[in-house]
């Protein structure tokens, strides 16, 4: 009996099987491979308490990539995996969102989806891979799923599309692309990275990915005709006889009022009051029943809403389905950061700072392949407040860590390389109050700030989320631009989309239904665009530039490069010359040893540029006929010897000065350390260097002693 089934895309192969010899316990599991990458996918579930009722899936999706995979011991003092990395946690929401939609409505029982990548070539990334594995472990298991899905990365190079590309493809193509759907052009989830794409780029990109899909779905259901186990029958919240009848008498008429009803603040006030009553009223008769009265009214609320929408072409905030909230920003609102905006959509209001530092602030990345140094960083904060919630605050969690993610990787393209602006770039958004899409509201928040704090982006970065509304019966379908929180929450989707005039440089799709088609993606992304032109607009009225300088209290950095054969030389025996140079001008210097590229930091430009003198002057190659600074280190009756930088040469007693001098007023007039103006006459074959102090006062005395005639 066949289970190892291997395909072909353009001589790369892709090994699917399942792997119930390796994770014997778990309900399903497969290995998925390409290259010498593999992951291993195990499913678990357990069936949920009918005495511990709840209204939700329990989906955990845990994805780890073991340091043994490359053939690496972990760094560290405990010298072994701790907790996921950024890295982990963005794979594992996007498998995450690649298999939520396909789950049974309503299901409550705990699925755990544990996701390892336990060989990797440095070639293949692990996030496809885990995908497919991970919908082949549920598609042989017991668990209730409505898959199998497919799942492709792709990017495009020199017009051509590239499938399963390798890391390096990646990173010399124009995106990266991670796509996952089902048979008949169906998709669940989009997560692009891209510089600048245009819409119908990626369109044509999700077309080259419907085949692929379609072929590893087929290997995968041909695997669950063979092998698969029967479905168990899903756990669903239950409701007492008559219940929901009640509960819809109850707020019959008034529900819809509640929705209707002012700001994000009021409307949540006033369902609360009307769960409560509803609570309150039926508490005799349908004791300990709150959870199915919530989900009742859930469900009410969700319809109702619907159900306007559809039916009025108008959302509950009044809006029409392509209006945008109103929009607000201002730069430099804090005194001493490095560059400040504020930017506000509706209720939803960021705070973005950016901070330059210098090149010991990039964060060091551990990763398997390379350790790599990142200079640019955004991090995102979502406290309870902004929310009107009372929680600890523990740090990032999940969700924070990927909306982080999601706006860098919208501002990244833009961010100028080292050569051009040599610092280390750190962007914070803080959301103070959140009312749907705070992700899209940090990448415009996140640009303005890096105007405002003197980087030379080309271009404004902005971003919006469309909604999406579906009839029961799917036939047709409203989409809402920038949505709020309650669209989001009974909406079908949540597409945000961030980029430039020019084109897209990130997505995110999270979706609630079984796919999207081509037609629906086409036309969100058109409507996502014409909203990002409104917003840019607006945000180059707020500032259409980056600022000339940048903050008086950010570092001062000059480069420069040089030699590499001459790094030796700045850095000096033990490091004593480079650490005479940051003594005496307050700097911190960093050298790259391969490039020969210098980056000088500082408080103030005074120091940076006498750093950069400095170094200029010990490698500099002298030339025969131009003047230099040389300071004296050693006196003999026929001439002097001065160090001009790192070169040493003679400056012979007969070129001191226009009169003869003698060895004895030679010495009297000059001492160790003195620094002279001296022209430099001769470099022989062997590299001596002769210099003459008469002749370089000669063009000064020309220069600055000549006196006007009078009269004149």
């Amino acid at each position: 009996m066949q289970r190892r089934y291997e395909l072909n895309f353009e001589g790369r192969k892709l090994t699917i099987e399942p792997a119930d010899r390796w994770a014997k316990q778990a309900a399903g599991s497969a290995l998925v491979r390409m290259g010498d990458t593999v992951v291993l996918a195990a499913a678990t579930y357990k069936k949920a308490d009918p005495k511990n009722k709840r209204d939700f899936l329990p989906l955990l999706v845990e994805y780890r990539e073991e340091s043994f995979a490359a053939g690496k011991i972990p760094g560290g003092f405990f010298r072994r995996e701790g907790k996921p990395r950024e890295k982990e946690i963005v794979y594992g929401r996007a498998i995450d969102r690649s298999l939520r939609p396909l789950f049974p409505k309503g299901m409550t029982d705990d699925v755990e989806l544990a996701v390892m990548l336990i060989s990797y070539d440095m070639e293949y990334e692990g996030n496809f891979l885990g995908a497919i594995a991970s919908s082949l472990a549920l598609t042989l298991s017991e668990i209730p799923f409505n898959g199998p899905i497919g799942a492709v990365r792709l990017t495009r190079k020199d017009g051509k599309f590239i499938l399963f590309p390798t890391n390096v493809e990646v990173e010399e193509g124009e995106f990266d692309l991670l796509v996952a759907g089902t048979p008949g052009g169906k998709f669940h989830m989009i997560e692009l990275g891209g510089k600048e794409v245009p819409e119908e780029v990626l369109i044509e990109a999700l077309r080259v990915a419907q085949e692929p899909i379609e072929l590893i779905v087929d290997v995968q259901e041909d695997l669950q005709e063979r092998l698969g186990k029967e479905k168990f029958q899903p756990t669903l919240l239950k409701y007492p006889e008559g219940l929901k009848e009640e509960v819809e008498s109850l707020v019959e008429g008034r529900l819809l009022e509640a929705l209707l009803s002012g700001t994000k603040g009021e409307r949540n006030e006033a369902l609360e009051r009307l769960k409560e009553e509803v609570i309150e009223k039926l508490s005799e008769k349908y004791p300990d029943s709150e959870v199915e009265i919530g989900d009742i009214l859930y469900k009410l609320e969700r319809d109702l809403l619907r159900k306007y929408v559809l039916e009025n072409d108008r959302r509950i905030d009044g809006r029409a389905l392509n209006e945008i909230r109103p929009l607000s920003a201002e730069v430099g609102v804090l005194p001493r950061v490095h560059g400040s905006a504020i930017f506000s959509r509706g209720e939803t209001l960021a705070l973005v700072s950016t901070t330059l530092g210098t090149h010991e602030d990039m964060q060091m990345m551990t990763e398997l392949d390379v350790e790599e140094f990142k200079r640019f960083m955004l991090h995102y904060n979502f406290p309870p407040f902004s929310v009107g919630e009372v929680r600890p605050m523990r740090g990032p969690g999940r969700r924070e860590i990927g909306h982080g993610n999601l706006a860098e990787k919208a501002l990244e393209p833009l961010i100028p390389d080292e050569e051009t602006f040599p610092y280390t770039v750190r962007v914070v958004s803080d959301i103070l109050s959140s009312n749907g899409s705070t992700s899209m509201a940090s990448v415009c928040g996140g640009s303005l700030a890096l105007m405002d704090a003197g980087v030379p982006i080309r271009e404004h970065v902005a971003g919006i989320s469309i909604g999406l509304i579906t009839s029961p019966d799917r036939s047709t379908y409203k989409l809402l631009t920038d949505i709020q929180g309650m669209e989001d929450f009974f909406g079908d989707m949540d597409f945000k989309v961030a980029g430039t005039r020019k084109g897209i440089t990130a997505i995110q799709l999270d979706l609630k239904i079984d796919g999207l088609t081509l037609d629906m993606i086409e036309a969100a992304l058109n409507r996502a665009k014409e909203a990002r032109y409104h917003i840019l607009d607006f945000m180059n009225g707020v500032i259409s530039k980056p600022r000339e300088k940048v903050s008086e209290y950010a570092p001062k950095v000059i480069t420069l490069r040089i030699d590499p054969s001459k790094v030796g030389d700045v850095i000096g025996p033990g490091g004593r010359v480079i650490k005479s140079i940051i003594s005496q001008t307050d700097t911190k210097i960093n050298i790259d040893d391969e490039t020969g590229n210098v980056f000088i930091y500082g408080s103030s430009y005074e120091g940076v540029e006498k750093a950069k003198n400095l170094i200029e002057e010990i490698t500099a190659d002298l030339e025969v006929g131009k003047t230099y600074i040389g300071e004296v280190y050693r006196i003999e009756p026929y001439g002097i010897f001065v160090r001009i930088g790192k070169k040493e040469a003679l400056l012979h007693i007969s070129e001191y000065d226009f009169k003869r001098t003698t060895p004895e007023e030679l010495k009297r007039s000059v001492k160790i350390g003195d620094r002279l103006l001296v022209k430099v006459i001769d470099i022989d074959e062997f590299g001596r260097i002769k210099v003459s102090r008469k002749q370089a006062m000669k063009g000064v005395s020309r220069l600055d002693t000549k006196k006007p005639r009078k009269g004149r």
